[in-house]
């Protein structure tokens, strides 16, 4: 069968990925086209747009970056027409899956939607488009069942969370400070600035003067591999920060704390039973329409899985350098064993599922 897949960040690269492994086992006939990255190409589907080239956030580099969508959108649909796949399969990227969605249900297609968009926090609206056109909607938060069913009654399958089945299976690696020429005399505090360049242009130079406060500490940045080594060096400059690629959770489970953005990387972190401060910073404009619109307490899936305050989250105008490294040195005095505690019971809320091996037997069982 013919599967045209849509990812438009990194962690729906990652996802993907697994996803078409799960797919080629059980469809050996399987024809995958996909916008992603690196890790959907290495399991060998055909990648028609990289997600270096899609990733746009806050809406105001939205705007700026309109045409490109707009061509993006065009570009898209004559794919898949092109294609006429038999199953169109969306991974989170709801501004951009959505609008494709609509068009595609009315030719007719086939449409299922892995990791649902995020219509708890905002946007709400969007659930009309979800029943009106999507068959099958695949969701990864466990409060995500509920929303849908009791609140939209719309039938959804919780198939658990696709990072469970990357982490916790992970051993940590004995030689990896010797592989990466590390300071063995120095503990680590990982920076993982976010995966897109607007992002990273905000955080890491905070991150950076962040540093200067811990010299007894070494800092590594988890790099995104979407994002080349010039553009973080272009930031970095004389700093005595190191660039690790594709080595995040190895390097998550050397370290003492993490600084993340928000995002996925709070949820990994969190998996790996890291303690973390989650910074994040935007555009003026951005964060003020955000403000608005969004009706959440919190912005880290930590804390919105568990409803609570368990890492502390510094936003907008609380993402300074002080007030981090005040927060950081709390963090490194601390035995954390609370955090640890909370980070067990996140486990359990989630549940340990193949999420992968679920979402494409569903897929698949759809389709026939």
């Amino acid at each position: 069968m013919k599967y045209y897949i849509i990812a438009g960040e990194a962690s729906g690269d990652l996802h993907g990925a697994s996803l078409i492994k799960e797919i080629k086992k059980k469809d050996s006939n399987a024809v995958i086209r996909c916008w992603g990255g690196n890790l959907m190409k290495r399991e060998g589907a055909v990648i028609v747009k990289h997600i270096k080239d899609l990733a746009f956030m806050g809406f105001w580099e939205v705007l700026l970056n309109l045409r490109s969508i707009i061509n993006n959108l065009s570009f898209c649909k004559k794919d898949i027409i092109e294609f006429n796949p038999d199953t169109i399969v969306y991974i989170d990227y709801p501004g951009f899956n959505l609008r494709i969605a609509k068009w595609a249900k009315n030719l007719s297609y086939n449409n299922q939607y892995y990791i649902s968009p995020q219509v708890w926090a905002w946007k709400e609206s969007r659930v009309k488009i979800i029943k009106k056109c999507i068959d099958n909607l695949y969701v990864i938060l466990p409060f995500e069942k509920k929303y849908f069913k009791e609140k939209h009654s719309l039938n959804v399958e919780y198939v658990g969370h696709p990072l469970v089945e990357h982490i916790l299976k992970l051993k940590k690696e004995p030689s990896f400070i010797k592989k990466n020429n590390l300071d063995e005399k120095k503990e680590i505090i990982t920076l993982m600035p976010g995966s897109r360049k607007q992002e990273i242009k905000k955080i890491l130079p905070v991150f950076l003067d962040v540093v200067n406060n811990f010299k007894s500490y070494q800092f590594i940045i988890a790099a995104a591999p979407s994002i080349d080594s010039e553009f973080y060096l272009s930031i970095i400059k004389n700093n005595s920060v190191k660039i690790i690629y594709n080595n995040t959770y190895n390097l998550l489970n050397h370290s003492k704390a993490a600084l993340v953005t928000s995002g996925t990387a709070t949820l990994e972190t969190a998996l790996l039973k890291i303690p973390q401060l989650v910074c994040y910073k935007t555009s003026s404009i951005s964060y003020f329409i955000a403000k608005k619109l969004i009706k959440l307490n919190y912005i880290s899936l930590v804390n919105l899985i568990l409803n609570k305050e368990v890492v502390k989250e510094l936003i907008q105008k609380n993402c300074k350098v002080k007030r981090i490294s005040e927060e950081l040195k709390k963090l490194l005095m601390k035995n954390n064993k609370s955090i640890l505690k909370e980070y067990e019971l996140l486990i359990k809320t989630i549940g340990i599922k193949k999420s992968s091996e679920i979402t494409s037997k569903l897929i698949i069982n759809s389709i026939k």
